[in-house]
């Protein structure tokens, strides 16, 4: 047995509990107890199943898991991170655990938003419920910012996919009152401070992801909820600064989408926007860990988001 002195114990004791102080998380529902708006009450659970990804469906309390830098890393900065899944499945890990991470290892806190799934069946009017769940989400984070050593003015969004379309309605529709306040959390803002939106679908007309637009709005919707639900047709001038990032190959949410929020985000909003267009990496690939040049796309959003600190 190889024995250690008492002092290179200690210091490798500190170590890892270092370590293991550096990073927190903690996962908070977003609602007070049975006060979830537009909730059906049934007896459906929610479903997680991992293969290769952690896919979630069928949420019927929704959360948010937070993640937090170290006090000596910590920029005052957040994110909250709504994963994709066409509105159908949240695909948790890949676009949603693995982001917060990278963001707390670069000093800003990361939020992970579990927000509920459109449901005729557990539902009211299900086409609200994810935007009411996000709105919910950013102004609790608002609520508990100097607890967890955020600047309530510098909290961002990002979505990915349907998730995309989620953040995007979020910052564009972020004082559409859509449910009744609960709580004082609730008079609180529920504007982003910025956005980041990666292969987002926005539009529900021409250019639609029809697996999201069939989940949110239903196979047969009205062209007042097409138009409600277009974030392209929602933007004004008080959008906030917005990162869009898509691969020019992406056969399930077409480019022009990103192309078509950008170019009315320049005209429009008084806030900064930009776009940034892959070549190659079709859909869905997450933080691209694996990809030599789509792995970069973090690095850029990280530049992008302390260029707006110039502004």
């Amino acid at each position: 047995m190889i024995r250690l002195p008492f002092i290179m114990i200690f210091v490798l004791a500190l170590t890892l509990l270092g370590g293991c102080a550096a990073n927190k998380e903690l996962v908070i529902d977003i609602w007070p107890k049975d006060k979830i708006p537009n909730q059906l009450k049934t007896d459906i659970k929610e479903v997680q199943e991992y293969t290769d990804i952690l896919k979630i469906s069928r949420v019927q309390k929704p959360t948010i898991e937070v993640f937090l830098p170290h006090a000596s890393k910590a920029t005052g900065k957040a994110m909250l991170i709504f994963p994709g899944g066409g509105y159908g499945i949240l695909a948790y890990d890949w676009e949603g655990t693995s982001v917060a991470k990278f963001l707390v290892d670069h000093g800003i806190a990361g939020i992970v938003v579990k927000y509920r799934l459109p449901s005729d069946e557990t539902q009211i009017d299900k086409h609200y419920v994810p935007l009411i769940d996000a709105q919910r989400a950013i102004r609790l984070v608002r609520s508990r910012s100097k607890e967890w050593n955020i600047d309530p003015v510098n909290i961002g969004i990002i979505g990915f996919s349907a998730g995309g379309h989620l953040a995007s309605t979020l910052g564009t529709q972020y004082d559409n009152m859509v449910y009744t306040a609960v709580d004082k959390i609730d008079s609180l803002s529920a504007r982003p401070d910025f956005m980041v939106l990666m292969y987002p679908v926005i539009t529900m007309g021409e250019n639609t992801h029809k697996g999201s637009r069939n989940n949110l709005l239903g196979k047969n919707p009205s062209a007042e909820k097409v138009m409600q639900f277009s974030s392209d047709l929602q933007i004004n001038e008080d959008t906030p600064a917005t990162y869009l990032i898509h691969a020019m190959d992406d056969k399930a949410v077409p480019v022009a989408n990103s192309e078509h929020f950008f170019a009315l985000h320049n005209a429009k909003s008084n806030e900064r926007g930009q776009l940034y267009i892959f070549e190659e990496g079709g859909h869905g690939f997450g933080m691209a860990e694996d990809n030599e040049i789509l792995r970069k796309w973090p690095l850029l959003v990280l530049d992008w988001i302390n260029s707006l600190e110039t502004d």
